[in-house]
């Protein structure tokens, strides 16, 4: 008896330890589930947001606080008529403009808000167009408001603009409501149910590539669940930090995270459940398969996650809020698919049951068990005949695969990302983008959305002059007091300027540039700013950011991947090889973007989000490589140990790659055009990577480098003589051949 009590407890904590894994994600998934749709109520899509306190127009925005108790955040309604305005038409318009104050905002579970109370105090402006077809009346929502949030969590603004389109009376013709409001009221509603649309098209997605992949009906829902656990422990996390002001949550940033965290959790399950069914050949006991499988398992994935999240924290060095916010919010989903994937599915894939006899943890890869013995991938895979062309013709497939990716790479300084309207954003024919359109038709274009310049009060006649004769200006004047006279505030003047151009427009944005330009000769205490403003700092802002960051990550992967490899030598070669295949993503994009979807261009936040995920998790599946290379390297050389790393990390790796390029191709689906330009950088990117890069420029360069490699710590000091043509060895020195 004393003999079989070590083992009876031995057996007993194996199982227990799962059972208590389980338990606690069990309960921890009933704690964070609700906040994965809670998630909108944290978000911030306001302009204002995005900018440091150092920017132009966001110093304009501090002074205008003398001219005015609240900074305004205007939207306009217009009606449009095909036929002049009768006066009873304009009677009826000027009307309802006197009514919108006095409009409920139903909200849920408590008493409906009016509209007057989240707009600035005064009369509403009516303005009838010079050609008698159009009428504007102008609303100027508090910007206070648009950092509130109503009993029921929707934003105040969002939920006036939305309430007022629908209680608006037939007068005649047709009338939109626009403006910057507006433009935020659709934006929130593009985004509207993002979590569920993302999540239901990526984890079909997920699920149909799962089940090739396995051929089983089990293990693609375990992996699933995974994914699932881990994105609710995200969102927990992220909630917190976003509702504490930690961080900043955008639309595009919750997006990104949902399918970040599924994305990455799924393919860190791929890597793991292809070493346990790996393991499950060589050992009968399924707890010691599973022990080797998650020690062989663990830093391959540490490390890759490793690199993403420093990647990522990368994005803290940003001027702009989102880009910066992006940075920890999908940090902490990388974290919590690590955590989920090395504890939670460990524990899932051993549990007690069995199809016949003796198969107890095999069982979720029914029909395809794997028996001991048994051949694996690597023996008779298509990535074993991948690894033996490696092996046959290295110069010929490094050479190939160069010149594919630098043809791919001459198209990248064509990419178009100097910028877009706000309107262009939109995929669809939202009301703000066809409002905007109507207004232009009849009004100067940036009626509604005036410029700011705030002035010195000696320099205020310069000033106006020089603002009146520069180009793309319609009208200025200044901001008065109750006397009728140009109000000063700390020896300061404001004019209200009112482009030719919509306000949301590049063509806008290079007359305030010129403007700026103009004024600087003046006096340098000039500053110019509003809505138009405040896009041109984030464009430049933006620019910025992506310069810097981008060298930033590049010598932080190298570091990583250094550490990781202990050589030099291998690190510069992979990280090369990633920017090559993120030069021909670029290149790429541009010929797709231009000359098959014709986009209208793109913001230059987009290069700096697409080399983050494709450099950052690109280099994940360079890493489960060339980790498990070296690992075949200590036992049998470079070159041998390059071709049989390839052959047995195909399958699980090109699975990874193209789960990874599914969900975040989802992205597509959601009508705005950041997203449906990271949703093709990276899902091309990523399927580049895992099908030319990862199988065959670096198994090439490897391979013909051989053992100096690793330099300046060999693997081996022994003369390693190349393999016989087309031999792929496995860890015991069989030849597949």
């Amino acid at each position: 008896m004393a003999g079989t009590t070590p083992t009876r407890s031995h057996r007993r904590l194996r199982w227990l330890l799962p059972a208590v894994l389980l338990l606690a994600w069990l309960a921890l998934s009933a704690v964070a589930g609700p906040y994965s749709g809670k998630l909108s109520e944290v978000q911030s899509n306001s302009q204002s947001d995005f900018l440091p306190s150092e920017a132009e127009s966001q110093r304009v925005a501090e002074l205008s606080a003398g001219f005015s108790d609240s900074e305004a955040f205007p939207a306009f309604v217009l009606l449009e008529s095909d036929t002049p305005l009768t006066p009873a038409q304009l009677t009826d318009f000027a009307d309802f403009a006197a009514s919108v104050p006095d409009i409920e905002v139903p909200v849920a579970g408590a008493p409906a808000e009016r509209v007057g109370e989240f707009l600035l105090p005064g009369d509403i402006p009516v303005v009838p167009s010079e050609d008698g077809l159009a009428v504007l009346a102008l609303l100027t929502f508090d910007t206070d408001q648009v950092l509130e949030t109503l009993a029921d969590g929707q934003n105040p603004v969002v939920a006036a603009v939305e309430q007022l389109r629908t209680v608006v009376p037939d007068l005649g013709g047709e009338v939109f409501l626009a403006g910057p409001a507006a433009t935020t009221a659709d934006l929130v509603s593009a985004f509207g149910g993002i979590d569920g649309t993302l999540l239901l098209v990526a984890g079909i997605a997920v699920l149909v590539i799962l089940l090739v992949v396995y051929r089983s009906p089990v293990l693609p829902f375990f992996v699933l669940l995974t994914a699932g656990f881990a994105l609710t422990t995200a969102s927990l996390v992220v909630y917190l930090l976003a509702d504490a002001d930690v961080v900043t949550l955008d639309g595009q940033g919750q997006g990104i995270l949902s399918i970040l965290v599924v994305g990455a959790a799924t393919d860190y399950s791929l890597l793991l459940v292809a070493r346990y069914r790996e393991e499950l050949r060589r050992h009968d006991d399924r707890y010691t398969a599973m022990r080797r499988a998650w020690r062989q398992t663990l830093e391959p994935v540490t490390a890759s996650a490793a690199t993403v999240v420093l990647g990522l924290l990368c994005l803290l060095l940003a001027d702009i809020g989102p880009t910066r916010g992006l940075g920890p919010v999908a940090a902490v989903g990388i974290v919590s698919a690590v955590l989920a994937a090395l504890t939670f599915l460990p524990a899932l894939l051993v549990l007690p049951g069995r199809t016949s006899p003796g198969q107890h943890g095999r069982w979720v890869f029914w029909p395809g068990v794997p028996q001991v013995g048994s051949k694996g991938p690597e023996v008779t895979g298509v990535w074993a005949k991948v690894a033996r062309l490696v092996g046959r013709r290295p110069v010929a497939v490094g050479v190939v695969s160069t010149l594919a990716l630098l043809v791919l790479a001459a198209f990248a300084p064509t990419l178009d990302t100097r910028g877009v309207s706000i309107s262009d954003t939109f995929l669809d024919r939202v009301e703000s983008v066809v409002g905007g359109e109507a207004l232009a038709r009849h009004f100067p274009a940036g009626s509604g959305s005036p410029t700011l310049v705030v002035a010195p009060e000696s320099e205020l006649s310069v000033v106006t002059t020089v603002v009146q004769d520069a180009d793309g200006v319609s009208s200025v004047v200044p901001t008065l007091d109750e006397a009728g006279q140009p109000l000063v505030s700390d020896g300061r003047v404001q004019l209200e300027v009112t482009l030719v151009d919509a306000a949301d427009s590049p063509a806008a944005e290079d007359a305030v540039a010129a403007l700026r330009t103009d004024l600087d000769e003046v006096d340098r205490d000039v500053v110019v700013g509003g809505t138009t403003a405040q896009a041109l700092d984030i464009r430049e802002y933006s620019t910025a950011d992506r310069d810097r960051i981008i060298p930033v990550i590049l010598l932080m992967i190298f570091v990583v991947l250094a550490v990781l490899l202990r050589s030099l030598l291998a690190p510069l070669l992979l990280v090369v090889a990633n920017v090559l295949s993120f030069a021909a993503t670029l290149g790429a994009a541009s010929l797709v973007f231009d000359h098959v979807l014709d986009l209208p261009g793109g913001d230059p936040t987009v290069p700096l989000y697409a080399f983050v995920f494709l450099v950052a998790l690109g280099i994940d599946y360079s890493i489960f490589l060339m980790t498990r290379v070296r690992e075949e390297s200590l036992l049998q050389g470079t070159r041998p140990g390059v071709l049989h790393g390839l052959a047995v990390t195909g399958g699980v790796i090109t699975s990874a790659g193209i789960v990874l390029a599914a969900t975040f191709a989802a992205l597509g689906v959601l009508p705005i055009l950041f997203l449906l330009q990271i949703a093709f950088l990276v899902a091309f990117g990523v399927l580049l990577d895992t099908f030319v890069v990862r199988s065959l420029l670096v198994p090439a360069l490897v391979y013909l480098t051989g053992k100096r490699v690793w330099w300046p710590h060999p693997v081996s000091r022994r003369e390693e003589p190349a393999p016989a043509e087309g031999d792929v060895l496995l860890p015991t020195g069989t030849s597949t051949r």
